[in-house]
């Protein structure tokens, strides 16, 4: 199960105005070995607050460190604390790495990648990128960056390095969406009108293997369906959506309510967690997530919604609706898993286990 390391600080460095780069260390134990992709779950006390948020490890699994990159969102407590106030020497507390925002890395391979990142998406691409490059020498990968303007691409000096470093393997296109450049095509938005004109000119799509998106949900949309128009597959398209684009837990449709999909009243869940069972009375308008926590139950969890399978379990009896589901693949909702802060009971029983993963 995973549960909160300390983490020390090693080092704070800008990457933009209001993005750091993050290095750490583990202090206490824990297995921070990380698979490219993958990002850690923080939690800080704000004046008696806890807040918990995900963010993206940079770094190359061929590194040997531990990075993550925290932009600054406007209001956002703990990303403007990051930025404005962590130093070297302080400690950080960090649930174990976790994600699917991958694929298996096969050294002998020759494989065509395909990145999409808008903004702070950079940081598990980077990831992607870095490990790609590095472990599967006959590999190629293309990344297409959407950003504002010149001044607001994270990881500008470590892209041009790699670009030369990786010469033939690694292209690079920025897209600006307020500065100009010398090629119009690569100016505006990044949508599915833009990703066709690139695949026209500029990218070979029908070499591709695997395409990684990482930034808004429009965003990713819209490039995921250019995507299957020109041939992928779903298995071949990748998403990792921005939590902060998601303020919490999802509203529950009122349709299912109206149509009698699911009644009021209470249900009887038996849960596993860390290896203990307990059974509770939950309500069937609050989720299998709020039920353990409001039981004192210290159930795992970051965003609360929907984005970072964090809260993920397994369904072993009864049924539940989840209103939300942006992390799990469709072959682990088939297995019975939910993201539990998106899922409400639907039968009068329902038996639940963190602890399988």
């Amino acid at each position: 199960m995973a549960r909160f390391h300390q983490l020390a600080v090693k080092d704070v460095r800008k990457t933009i105005r209001d993005a750091v780069v993050v290095s750490l260390a583990p202090v206490n134990g824990g297995n921070f070995d990380f698979i490219q992709g993958q990002y850690l779950t923080f939690r800080q006390d704000f004046d008696g607050t806890e807040i918990r948020r995900s963010y993206s490890i940079c770094a190359g699994r061929n590194e040997g460190v531990l990075q993550v990159g925290i932009k600054k969102v406007p209001g956002g407590a703990f990303s403007t604390w990051a930025n404005d106030e962590l130093k070297p020497g302080m400690v950080l507390e960090a649930m174990e790495p976790s994600g699917n925002f991958f694929t298996p890395i096969t050294p002998q391979l020759v494989k065509s990648y395909l990145g999409f990142a808008g903004g702070s998406g950079i940081t598990p691409v980077l990831s992607i990128l870095k490990t790609v490059l590095n472990e599967e020498p006959k590999s190629q990968f293309t990344l297409v960056y959407a950003n504002r303007g010149v001044n607001t691409i994270m990881f500008r000096e470590e892209l041009e390095d790699l670009k030369n470093t990786f010469m033939g393997r690694l292209n690079i296109i920025h897209v600006l969406e307020g500065d100009a450049q010398d090629i119009e095509l690569f100016q505006g938005r990044v949508d599915a009108e833009k990703c066709n004109a690139l695949f026209e000119h500029w990218i070979d799509i029908n070499s591709v293997d695997t395409a990684f998106i990482c930034g808004p949900e429009p965003m990713m949309l819209g490039i995921a369906s250019a995507l299957k128009e020109h041939g992928l597959s779903k298995d071949q398209i990748k998403f990792e959506l921005f939590a902060s684009s998601q303020p919490g837990r999802l509203q529950r449709p009122k349709s299912a309510v109206e149509d009698g999909a699911v009644v009021s009243g209470t249900t009887k869940v038996t849960v596993t967690l860390d290896g203990a069972t307990r059974t509770l009375e939950m309500s069937k308008d609050t989720s299998v997530l709020d039920t353990m926590l409001d039981n004192a139950l210290d159930a795992p969890f970051a965003c609360k919604a929907g984005v970072c399978s964090t809260c993920k379990c397994k369904v072993l009896e009864g049924e539940v609706e989840m209103v939300a589901n942006h992390a799990l693949e469709d072959y682990e909702v088939k297995n019975g898993y939910i993201l539990s802060c998106q899922s409400f009971a639907v039968t009068d029983e329902l038996v639940v286990d963190y602890d399988q993963h």
